[in-house]
């Protein structure tokens, strides 16, 4: 019983790891950019979801589309307001940037809303699927099935779109991209906002489990930064396939070992990669889906 509802809780949150880590990677993909803000676009994300739940009401499920759009044009603004002044001026330059704007986001929050933990009160957090003696958590369960639904849609927006394409060819070689008609900026612009988006949506999908307050992104943006190395910088299948064996050695941890070590046992992981496969389990440093 202990063994399968471990691998169960591991593989649920696995899957919201990986969603954040697909984020991630999308941006380092095509932009060559380490983003240290993700955690906090997933903490914005988590803020929007309860505040047009106050507003409106109902599942906070179904303000997925509504946040998608605000996410996406928040991605939008921050590209042109705040990063694209400083593309092209080096790895320094990005580093400052997104820890500032870490700590700007942070800040702000906490400025409009005070260090308060919030909540979405709603009766799906208590409910459950039992299968045998494993109990799945169907706030859970919803944000795993999200969650690769979601990674698998961007597998295909990058495969099959042509706005995909050309994101794919200004990651292999902006210059040579531009040269072919394509608009670098406009490929940074998109691959930033999805990025953005990808944080909100798992956003949305935890904040039925976890406390809306301004430190929130903290708990999982250096997760995300360990499946990003686990799976290989700038590789999406490799951030899928890294957020869920992330999930599994936290739970496996917090079952076996002790709860309170289970972060403990995804940065000997991340050490492990380091020093055994530092391109990561999946390939090297060059985008691949």
């Amino acid at each position: 019983m202990l063994l399968g509802q471990t691998i169960i809780n591991g593989l649920m949150i696995g899957g919201v790891y990986a969603l954040i880590a697909v984020g991630l990677t999308i941006i380092f993909g095509v932009m060559k950019i380490v983003n240290f803000a993700q955690g906090e676009f997933l903490m914005v994300g988590m803020y929007v979801t309860w505040l047009l739940y106050k507003a409106i009401g109902g599942s906070p499920y179904l303000l997925i589309p509504p946040v998608i759009v605000i996410m996406f044009i928040f991605g939008l603004l921050l590209y042109k307001i705040v990063v694209k002044p400083v593309v092209g001026k080096g790895d320094t330059a990005y580093i400052l940037l997104t820890v500032g704007l870490s700590i700007f986001l942070q800040n702000v929050v906490q400025l409009i809303w005070g260090a308060n933990y919030f909540s979405i009160e709603t009766t799906i957090k208590t409910e459950a699927i039992q299968m045998g003696d494993v109990s799945i958590q169907l706030p859970r369960l919803i944000a795993f099935i999200g969650a690769i639904i979601l990674v698998g849609g961007l597998h295909l927006f990058l495969k099959k779109t042509d706005i995909g394409k050309a994101m794919r060819a200004t990651a292999e070689n902006s210059q040579v991209a531009s040269l072919l008609g394509i608009n670098p900026s406009r490929s940074f612009a998109i691959a930033f906002a999805i990025g953005v988006v990808m944080a909100g949506m798992a956003g949305v999908l935890l904040t039925p489990m976890f406390y809306v307050y301004p430190r929130v992104g903290q708990l999982f943006g250096l997760t995300a930064f360990v499946v990003v190395v686990l799976g290989g910088l700038g590789n999406i299948t490799g951030a899928l396939f890294g957020g869920l064996i992330i999930g599994l050695v936290e739970a496996f941890t917090a079952s076996y070992v002790a709860l309170d070590l289970a972060p403990v046992g995804t940065f000997v992981v991340f050490l492990l990669v380091l020093l055994l496969k530092p391109e990561g389990i999946f390939g090297g440093g060059v985008r691949k889906t």
